[in-house]
């Protein structure tokens, strides 16, 4: 009797081992195909950051990375679903300072809280924003347009991919900077701002560089200036707002990879291990330079901290700014 009972004590004992196992958040992970929700329409900066990534996990890592768009209200409502997405490590979302640091900031009724109910995996790129216009304007250069707003006040027009975004508060400490009065036309996404730029529907855009570098490259897009301290390797022959007189301006904006809080430590590392080596390949690191970005690994917890740091940095710039949704 006595055997009988130690050898079925012994059998549980390995059940419950084996389940234990079985339940551990790395075992075989990801055993199914992985959803990045992209929350800016196809065609930006984020998109096209967004499906490079899962593109590259897919082909080298032999995983299924599904970019997902879910657009809207400035990068917010892709947020809100992946806070309220099931912490499992099979939902990511592209996160950005638009959508992280400004939103937060511009909408009041927002449930969330990114340095709270997100957590950060892997930062990709960051990138300045680009002022262009079309090949076939009349400005020629970033003094061109300020000496053109001056007499006019109100009467050149910029695009921008909506309310809201960093590139729309770009626009607005530019016009603060350069003591001139634009006139912001918001579009829902990069790309049909784009579209009217090139029409000649709008006399500006102020994009990331990303979302306009095919144009610029096209020579369809006229760059004027970039917003970032520094001329950036993709345009090195661009200007920076700063040389154009405008001393100390510096905008840029940031892309990597969250996850709802509560996903597994574990699936975390292992994400960001697997991102940084896309990141220190060179096919990985020619794609993203293509695209007007600069790629950069960190660890998780360097990442949240530039998240955390941004968050409470931009709150005083939007105040400043008197941005304002619709």
């Amino acid at each position: 009797m006595k055997k009988i009972y130690f050898y079925l004590l012994l059998v549980c004992c390995t059940l419950g081992l084996t389940t234990a196992q079985a339940q551990t958040p790395t075992t075989a992970y990801p055993s199914k195909p992985i959803r990045l929700i992209v929350p800016f329409p196809p065609g930006g900066g984020t998109d096209i950051l967004s499906r490079l990534v899962a593109t590259k996990l897919t082909e080298q890592q032999k995983w299924t990375v599904i970019a997902d768009n879910r657009a809207g209200a400035g990068g917010t409502i892709g947020i809100t679903e992946a806070v309220k997405a099931a912490p499992t490590g099979y939902e990511l979302v592209m996160g950005q300072k638009d959508n992280l640091v400004i939103g937060p900031w511009l909408y009041k009724n927002l449930a969330w809280d990114p340095t709270r109910d997100l957590v950060a995996v892997a930062h990709i790129a960051y990138t300045p924003v680009v002022i262009a216009t079309s090949a076939n304007s009349k400005f020629k250069t970033l003094v061109d347009v300020v000496q053109a707003a001056r007499a006019a006040p109100g009467k050149v027009s910029y695009g921008s991919p909506g309310n809201g975004t960093s590139i729309h508060l770009a626009g607005e400490l530019f016009e603060k900077a350069a003591n001139i009065e634009l006139s912001h036309i918001p579009y829902k996404g990069s790309n049909p701002a784009m579209m009217d730029a090139l029409a000649g529907n709008v006399d500006l855009l102020v994009s990331s560089v990303p979302s306009a570098m095919a144009q610029i490259k096209s020579g369809k897009l006229r760059p004027l200036a970039v917003t970032s301290a520094k001329r950036s390797s993709s345009m090195p022959e661009v200007p920076t707002v700063s040389e154009s007189g405008f001393k100390d301006f510096d905008v840029s904006t940031w892309y990597g990879l969250f996850a709802p809080t509560g996903t597994p430590a574990q699936v975390i590392t292992l994400l960001n291990a697997e991102v940084n080596k896309l990141l220190a390949s060179q096919d990985m690191r020619e794609a993203i330079h293509a695209q007007g970005a600069e790629p950069e690994a960190m660890t998780p917890s360097k990442f949240s901290n530039v998240l955390k740091t941004d968050y409470a940095k931009w709150k005083g710039i939007v105040e400043a700014s008197g941005a304002k949704i619709d």
